[in-house]
């Protein structure tokens, strides 16, 4: 099978797609899918169906921009299609201006097959990309500090006679420390290293801070308000994408 070219026209909370092969312009399927974790990946699986594909998307500097980013970031080919081509198109083939999801679709996926050469491929985001680093480093604190409190915790259940209770910060298990002390040699040597690890802990807060801080300026200089709303911190306000296959 030659190349497909899957039009999409894409909306906040979902998206529809036409697919037709190159050359002879057979329509393959189409579809509609959530934006979703669970949507993309229902796209991506709908999708791998056709081995050879390039995507075009509508609007990939507005509405499109977050699903032609995730797709160019996956390794996916993507076509940046002008919403002035796919409403001219549009009223070329249906003889009306009427937008309808499923027409949106075929008009994308027919100024692509026609008009391939001169629209712009995708590229992935600068921006996109410092917030994937970003995340990807603020993770690797948080997984070091669980295993830092795991740590701190198993040497305590040996110092306290009958364990100790699990604590929620290091400045709770600086306190307990600070009560504790053994005589023996043994006590002393892990007193020491439960020591050492509330100074690693601490130093790993103070990165994680300075991480979140640098990670909140670079979501909000996308443009991005999904901090505001409640619940919502700058790492699951990044848009990255390995997070939501």
């Amino acid at each position: 099978m030659s190349v497909v070219m899957i039009g999409v026209d894409p909306h906040k909370a979902s998206v529809s797609i036409e697919a037709r092969e190159t050359g002879t312009e057979r329509l393959l399927g189409t579809g509609r899918f959530g934006t979703d974790t669970h949507g993309y990946r229902e796209l991506r699986a709908a999708a791998r169906q056709w081995p050879e594909r390039v995507w075009a998307v509508e609007g990939t500097a507005g509405t499109g921009r977050p699903l032609a980013q995730r797709l160019v970031a996956d390794g996916e080919t993507v076509l940046d299609v002008p919403a002035k081509l796919a409403a001219r198109s549009r009223v070329f083939d249906t003889g009306q201006g009427r937008k309808t999801d499923a027409y949106d679709a075929h008009a994308i996926v027919m100024v692509a097959l026609r008009d391939r050469d001169s629209l712009r491929q995708v590229r992935e985001d600068d921006a996109l990309v410092v917030l994937r680093l970003l995340v990807d480093r603020h993770d690797q604190l948080a997984g070091a500090k669980v295993q830092g409190v795991c740590r701190l915790h198993r040497l305590f259940t040996e110092l306290i006679p009958g364990g100790a209770p699990r604590q929620k910060s290091v400045d709770q298990y600086r306190r307990l420390l600070a009560g504790v002390r053994p005589r023996d040699q043994v006590g002393k040597t892990r007193r020491r290293m439960a020591a050492e690890q509330v100074r690693e802990l601490v130093r790993l807060d103070t990165q994680m801070k300075a991480s979140k801080a640098e990670l909140k300026a670079a979501v909000l200089a996308t443009g991005s308000t999904l901090m505001d709303l409640y619940g919502v911190g700058p790492v699951n306000a990044s848009p990255h994408p390995r997070r939501r296959r």
